[in-house]
């Protein structure tokens, strides 16, 4: 057995604070019993420093040891995972004590279980801001921000307090915009806060004035770019970094700010900076949007940036459909870089970093880095030379992978410890070969390219909200230029994955077909099922460009998709499921020309010429052998009118094959000059082509298939088994000479587009969406 200051330095006390607490008999006594039991019910995978922490915790202010072994048992089990947890856990052991426990009256009074979203934490700080509101713009800052916190906590008592004020801080940033001068006050003056507000309703009146013109509104009236604009409101103005509230301000940051604006001449840059180890999605467009919008809306450049700093997971593929998906949505990047430009340079600052102090070789191994917690690494402290001299060892191949990382000493916002800034892989790059095999992280990348670059605004989703602080802290430790960073809300849909991870494994299990199967959210796929660029880009100016995470339902997607496609996609004929009608009163060979106008509402846009002939085929679901209330369309009894054809057609027979089915119709003509009018009229084909349609509807049977307590089985147990059907269908000869990715809408049936696997001689069309919204359809 492990001696006692081993035992206790196993979860993460240092050798002084294990040797402190071995002074202490009755805690010293209570904690080995604790990590004994916790041993024996976590078994291989050992107690862990965040347990430790908690088992600690414990042992130190549990009066009565009767429930010791039951705690340590929830913490081992990570029922009980946090600091609030443990403080529940110890009120409700201390006011039950009597014989047995009911645990589940436990359980419900720690916590156990409750998983708290950063989507619900922003729901009820949304709730609570808004319920504010009025008071909170008419003091502003001076408002007690203090009642927010407090109400978003009592409404979310499992949260974390450090998310939640950061989420307060952020809604209310996005609601005033940074401090004024009058802000900054001790008394508010009235006359200051009036004229202010005035201010910002005359900036927000020409905002509405300015706006292009023939841009898709949102649901306020507002198109894209009139938000984008309005965005650039609450940003700083380019080289006035410094009055961003939050952001460092170092001896050398003006002189800095000077130079930047030398070399950006005042004008806003961005960039898009994506991985290229998948493929982008439709939050991706979000992303796209914001930031390419952003500049444009403002006269500015966007960068399209490859974040190529993990060798292992990129590929050629990526590269060109992410290139390909930008300009495929209407943006042309000012200029195509990549993480990998600089290797050299990250390098050099890297040991820049280490001869300042604030970088160190540690040895530690993976899992003991994971999530950077405390105790701190016992390399922490190691000279600057040697340090320096690792790192060249690192650099030359002299270790291998795992052995050594180069760490920052910093903490991040969310309380993890010194990131690292540089691993060891022994994998080619795609663009330097063998050239490296060390390579930077996203943590040290992403802000020096940013300010190589004299990227003005680095927007980027709420996520990366907790590296906002290691951003400035590693571009004022290196004293180079320091961009601001901007957090907006992700957009997500429901019934629907988008992680590249969860992809694959539907690619791998055979779900779907590749990331470009229609079925699902990638930019490919949904440029295969066949929706407009244009359409993606009003649907997320619809969603708005917002600070809180947005959830949204497909069918807004669609609207738009709808929307885009009936002024641009030319009518067809097509008949999905065929019925054949003879005309007995046309001779046999009778043969004429009907005009079918390619936009009904504007005749002006073209027309096309289809046949029309003795024999035609119309949709089964468009007759009915036997009459019923309501039923327009053709019957026994009941005559209907053919689209566009100018006749109207009257059954004369119904043909049955053995098992009773209705095989064709025998029928008359006559001129819809002379008939009845009918009540209805339908499409038809005559002479058709016939072609494979795919119809698709969700992918996923529930809202949130990633949710564990919505699906308890996974994902991929969540399959809608009916989410693809292919048959075979009659469309008219207007659409023989059709594209990859032509468009059509099918009068009465839906609008398709030409899949990429069309041959001459077999046209495969895929369903973009119905013609109307039905909830079971994706």
């Amino acid at each position: 057995m492990a001696d006692p200051v081993t035992l206790l330095t196993s979860i993460g006390l240092s050798e002084q604070k294990a040797k402190e607490t071995l002074k202490n008999e009755a805690l010293s006594a209570t904690l080995k019993d604790a990590i004994t039991q916790a041993q024996r019910v976590s078994g291989a995978s050992g107690v862990d420093k965040a347990m430790g922490t908690l088992l600690y915790s414990m042992a130190s202010r549990l009066k009565d040891t009767k429930r010791l072994a039951f705690l340590s048992d929830t913490i081992a089990q990570r029922k009980i995972c946090t600091e609030l947890q443990l403080a529940a856990a110890l009120d409700f052991v201390k006011s039950h004590p009597q014989d047995p426990l009911n645990e589940k009256e436990f359980e419900a009074a720690c916590g156990v279980g409750m998983v708290v979203t950063p989507e619900q934490i922003e729901d009820a700080v949304e709730t609570v801001i808004k319920k504010h509101k009025e008071q909170l713009l008419k003091e502003r800052y001076h408002f007690n921000m203090g009642l927010l916190m407090g109400e978003a906590r009592a409404a979310l008592k499992w949260a974390d307090g450090k998310v939640i004020k950061n989420e307060v801080d952020m809604q209310v940033l996005h609601l005033l915009g940074p401090k004024t001068e009058a802000d900054l006050e001790k008394k508010p003056k009235p006359q200051k806060a009036k004229v202010a507000e005035k201010d910002v309703k005359t900036k927000k009146e020409e905002v509405a004035v300015n706006g292009c013109s023939g841009e898709v509104m949102t649901g306020d009236g507002k198109s894209l770019m009139e938000q984008l604009r309005g965005e650039a409101l609450k940003f700083h103005k380019t080289g006035e970094n410094y009055k961003t509230e939050g952001y460092v301000v170092t001896p050398n940051t003006m002189n800095l700010l000077k130079k930047h604006l030398e070399i950006s001449g005042g004008q806003i840059r961005t960039r898009f900076p994506p991985e290229p180890n998948g493929i982008l999605h439709i939050g991706h467009a979000k992303a796209i949007n914001f930031n390419f919008g952003f500049a444009k809306a403002n006269n500015g450049i966007c960068f399209l940036r490859y974040d190529d700093t993990n060798p292992e997971k990129e590929e050629e593929k990526y590269f060109t459909a992410i290139k390909d998906m930008v300009e495929w949505l209407g943006y042309e990047p000012y200029t195509v870089t990549h993480a990998s430009d600089n290797f050299q340079q990250l390098y050099d600052l890297a040991v820049d970093l280490i001869r300042r102090g604030h970088a160190y070789i540690c040895h530690q191994k993976g899992e003991e880095l994971k999530g950077h917690n405390v105790p701190p690494s016992p390399w922490r402290d190691r000279p600057i030379e040697e340090s320096l001299v690792l790192f060249e060892r690192m650099k030359k191949g002299l270790f291998s992978e795992g052995e050594a990382t180069l760490r920052m000493k910093m903490i991040m916002e969310d309380g993890k410890m010194d990131p690292v800034a540089y691993r060891i892989k022994y994998t080619p790059h795609h663009r330097t070969g063998d050239e490296w095999c060390i390579y930077p992280t996203y943590d040290y990348t992403h802000c020096l390219c940013d300010s190589i670059e004299n990227i003005t605004h680095s927007l980027c989703t709420k996520e990366f909200q907790a590296r906002r602080s290691s951003y400035y802290w590693l571009c004022n430790a290196l004293d180079v230029y320091c961009p601001v960073q901007w957090e907006y809300g992700r957009l997500n849909l429901t019934y629907t994955v988008v992680s590249k991870r969860k992809i694959i494994k539907l690619v791998e299990t055979g779900v779907v077909r590749d990331w470009d199967d229609p079925r699902l959210f990638t930019l490919t796929a949904l440029r295969r099922r066949g929706f407009p660029p244009e359409s993606i880009n009003n649907f997320c100016a619809r969603v708005g460009v917002t600070v809180s995470q947005t959830t949204t339902e497909p069918h807004l997607l669609e609207s738009c998709v709808r929307d885009a496609l009936n002024d641009t996609a030319p009518r067809a004929m097509a008949v999905l499921e065929p019925l054949k009608i003879t005309i007995t009163n046309l001779p046999e060979n009778s043969m004429s020309e009907v005009r079918v106008p390619d936009f009904p509402a504007n005749e002006s846009k073209g027309s096309h010429t289809v046949p029309f002939t003795r024999t035609i085929f119309i949709e089964q679901s468009d007759f009915r052998e036997v009459m019923e209330k309501g039923y327009k369309r053709l019957t026994s009894e009941q005559p209907v009118g053919l689209r566009h054809a100018g006749y109207v057609i009257s059954v004369q027979k119904v043909i049955k094959d053995s098992q009773g089915k209705v095989v064709e119709l025998e029928v008359t003509c006559s001129s819809s000059d002379t008939a009845e009018k009918p009540k209805a009229f339908i499409h038809w084909v005559s002479q058709p082509l016939k072609c494979e349609v795919r119809l698709y509807e969700r992918l996923f049977l529930h809202k949130h298939p990633e949710d564990s307590s919505e699906v308890p089985n996974g994902f991929l147990s969540d399959i809608n088994p009916n989410s693809l059907n292919i048959s075979s269908a009659l469309v008219d000869t207007s659409v023989r000479g059709a594209k990859v990715f032509d468009k059509f809408q099918f009068e009465r049936v839906g609008y398709f587009s030409l899949d990429p696997d069309s041959t001459a001689d077999r046209l495969v069309f895929n369903r973009t969406v119905t013609l109307k919204e039905d909830p079971g359809k994706i």
